[in-house]
């Protein structure tokens, strides 16, 4: 099941679970539309993998499988 994480790992800007902008990877890591197309041009740098619309979870899934909590950051930000 997938994590949902709710943040952007470059700019941290909130990914909820019902976005249409975040992307996430084959490793689930998670970005805004914006720094995938414009800092990323669609590839993970973490694992180099193709960035792809992240599916929302139904609401009335959300109360039993919730999504994650969790902020994950680049402390370093995203390559450019």
């Amino acid at each position: 099941m997938l994590q949902l994480r709710p943040n952007c790992e470059c700019c941290n800007v909130d990914l909820p679970p019902d976005s249409t902008s975040a992307l996430i990877c084959t490793f689930e890591c998670a970005f805004c539309a914006d720094c995938a197309g414009q800092r990323l041009e669609g590839m993970c740098p973490n694992c180099g993998g193709e960035l792809v619309r992240r599916p929302r979870r139904p609401a009335d899934k959300l109360a039993k499988y919730p999504a994650s909590t969790e902020r994950i950051i680049k402390a370093a930000g995203c390559r450019k």
